[in-house]
C-alpha cells in the first residue's frame, strides 16, 4: 500500500489516492506530484508573501526534488539560511543545487519563524505551542558544555540497559559522551553541575563519527579507520582495532566483550576485545555503510547507506537472508524491531519490510525532503519519521493498514534524532531546537478503544531555541534530558526534571 501525502485537505487527497490506486499508479508519481506542488507553493509564498491559509501547507516546503545520482556527502547538513541580496527566485531556477537549497532554506525560516502564533499541530491555530492552562509549570534547566575545540560529530547517551548488572545500576547510567572534529572523546556527567566533564580520551587523528558503551568500556569509530576501546573508569586506552579500509561509520558493544563496526569500505566486522581480533566479517555491502541495526538475541543484522539496498543477515548461520531494494537514493537511517525493520532514505520515503519474508509491506510516500531518522513505539505498533523539511510524523499501524495519524510542525529544520520510550518521546533538530512528548497515562489502557493510539504523543515542552547548527542528538528519556551537540564545539544540555 502506499501511505498518504499529508497535504492539508487529506479528503481530497483520499480521493486522489482512491483513483490512484484503480489506475495503478505507483509512490513515485506521488512523490513527484508532492514535489511539484511545493515548489508551487514556494512560488507562491515567495511572489505573494504568506496568505491565510492552513499553516500546515505553509510549512510543507520542499527542498529540490530527488535525482538519480546523488552528489552530496552523506555528512553534509542543512545550508543555513542566506541573506536577501540575492534574489531567492533567481537562485531556485539556478544549476547549483547548493545555491537553490540555500533559497529555499531561507524560505523555510520566513514562514516557520515567522511568528509563534502560528498553529497547532493539528493545523487549528493556536496561541502558543506550549499554553500555560492545563500544562504543568516546571523548572527547566538549559546548560551550555564546554571542551571540544571542533564540532560535535557523535553523541551517545549511556543507557540503563547498557550498565545493568546483577547488583543493580551502575551511577554512570545518564552520562553522555561525545566525539568530536579535535579527534577526542569527552564523558559527560549531568548530575555534576558546574563539572560536568568526566574525562577526556585521546587516541584518534582524524573525526569520530560513532560512539558505544556497555558497563566497563567506551568504544568510537573514526575517519582515521581505526576503533579504539577504552576503560570507562581509568580512561586508559585498551585496545586498538584495525581491519577497515574506509571510515567508521557505526560502532556497537554487544555482549560478551564483542563490538560490531560498520564502515565506508562496504563491511561490517565482529571483533573480541580480548583478544584484539576481527572475529569475522560478518557482512558486505556494494558501497559504504551509513546506518545499522543489531538483534543480539537472534543474531540477526541489519545495514544499509549508499548501495541503496537493506541487507539482512543471519549472523549465527552465517549466511544472507535478504537484500531489500526499492529505495532510489542513499538510505540515512534504519531500526528493526522483531520482524520489523524500518527504512529512511534520500529519496523522501521510508520503507517498512518484514525481516522473516524479505517483502515491502508499506511505502511512506510522506515528506518533502530526505527521510533522515525513523523509530518505532514498540507499546502500540506506530512508527514516527522525521525529516529534512522539518516535520515529524506519527503513523498509526492497525489491521487496515498503515496511516499518518498525526503531523508534528514545531520544529522549522531537519529532524536529526527521534527516541521513543514507553512513555516519553525525545526530539532534536538542526536549528538547535529540542522538544519533549508525553504519552498521558491514562491513554495507555485505553488501547482497545476506536481513538488512534499514535495521536496520544502531545508535546509537553521545549525550551528556547538558540542560533547554533546542531550535528548530532541524544536522549536520555529516563531522566527526562536531551542533548545536542553544535557545529560550535559546543554541547547543549537540556534537562526537564519532571515528577510523575
Amino acid at each position: 500500500m502506499k501511505a498518504g501525502l499529508g497535504l492539508p485537505d487529506n479528503d481530497a487527497w483520499y480521493m486522489i489516492e482512491t483513483i490512484a490506486e484503480r489506475n495503478s499508479i505507483g509512490s513515485k508519481q506521488f512523490i513527484k506530484i508532492r514535489g511539484f506542488l511545493s515548489h508551487i507553493q514556494q512560488l507562491r509564498n515567495g511572489y505573494w508573501g504568506i496568505t491565510s491559509m492552513k499553516a500546515q501547507s505553509v510549512l510543507l516546503l520542499a527542498l529540490p526534488s530527488p535525482h538519480s545520482k546523488d552528489t552530496k556527502d552523506e555528512n553534509q547538513q542543512p545550508s543555513e539560511a542566506t541573506g536577501v541580496g540575492r534574489n531567492w527566485l533567481q537562485s531556485m531556477f539556478s544549476r547549483n543545487k547548493t545555491t537553490r537549497s540555500s533559497s529555499f532554506s531561507h524560505v523555510h525560516r520566513w514562514t516557520s519563524d515567522g511568528g509563534n502564533s502560528a498553529t497547532n499541530e493539528n493545523g487549528s491555530p493556536r496561541k502558543q505551542d506550549l499554553s500555560s492552562g492545563g500544562q504543568k509549570k516546571l523548572h527547566t534547566n538549559v546548560r551550555i558544555l564546554r571542551g571540544h575545540n571542533g564540532a560535535i560529530t557523535a553523541l551517545h547517551c549511556v543507557t540503563k540497559r547498557e550498565v545493568w548488572d546483577l547488583v543493580g545500576d551502575r551511577e554512570d547510567a545518564g552520562f553522555f559522551i561525545s566525539g568530536s572534529t579535535d579527534c577526542s572523546v569527552k564523558i559527560w556527567d549531568p548530575s555534576l553541575r558546574g563539572s560536568e566533564l568526566r574525562a577526556t580520551l585521546k587516541g584518534h587523528t582524524r573525526t569520530i563519527r560513532a560512539i558505544s558503551s556497555d558497563r566497563g568500556k567506551v568504544v568510537s569509530g573514526s575517519d582515521d579507520q581505526s576503533v579504539l576501546v577504552w576503560d570507562k573508569q581509568t580512561t586508559q586506552l585498551l585496545e586498538e582495532l584495525k581491519g577497515h579500509d574506509g571510515p567508521v561509520s557505526c560502532v556497537r558493544m554487544l555482549s560478551g566483550e564483542r563490538v560490531l563496526t560498520a564502515s565506508h569500505d562496504g563491511t561490517v566486522k565482529m571483533w573480541d576485545v580480548r583478544t584484539d581480533r576481527c572475529v569475522a566479517t560478518v557482512g558486505r555491502c556494494s558501497s559504504a555503510v551509513l546506518c545499522m541495526e543489531y538483534d543480539d538475541n537472534v543474531g540477526v543484522l541489519a545495514a544499509a547507506g549508499r548501495d541503496v539496498v537493506a541487507n539482512i543477515w543471519d549472523i549465527r548461520a552465517s549466511r544472507q537472508m535478504h537484500k531489500l531494494s526499492g529505495h532510489t537514493q542513499w538510505i540515512r537511517s534504519i531500526r528493526m524491531v522483531g520482524d520489523t525493520v524500518i527504512t529512511g532514505s534520500d529519496d523522501w520515503t521510508a520503507r517498512v519490510s518484514s525481516v522473516s519474508r524479505g517483502t515491502c509491506d508499506t511505502v511512506l510516500a510522506c515528506h518533502a525532503g530526505p527521510i533522515l531518522c525513523v523509530e518505532y513505539s514498540s507499546l502500540d505498533r506506530g512508527i514516527i519519521t522525521g525529516s529534512t523539511d522539518g516535520l515529524l510524523r506519527f503513523w498509526e499501524n492497525d489491521d487496515g493498514g498503515i496511516h499518518c495519524a498525526k503531523n508534528v510542525t514545531i520544529h522549522n529544520a531537519a529532524i536529526l534524532s527521534i527516541n521513543a520510550g514507553e512513555h516519553w518521546l525525545g526530539i532534536g533538530a538542526a536549528d538547535n531546537s529540542l522538544s519533549l512528548f508525553h504519552r498521558p497515562q491514562e491513554r495507555l489502557g485505553g488501547f482497545s478503544g476506536t481513538g488512534s493510539k499514535m495521536a496520544g504523543w502531545q508535546l509537553y515542552r521545549t525550551p528556547q531555541k538558540t542560533v547554533a547548527m546542531v550535528r548530532c542528538v541524544a536522549s536520555d528519556l529516563e531522566r527526562k534530558r536531551i542533548c545536542s551537540g553544535g557545529r560550535n564545539g559546543l554541547l547543549r544540555l537540556w534537562d526537564a526534571t519532571i515528577n510523575i
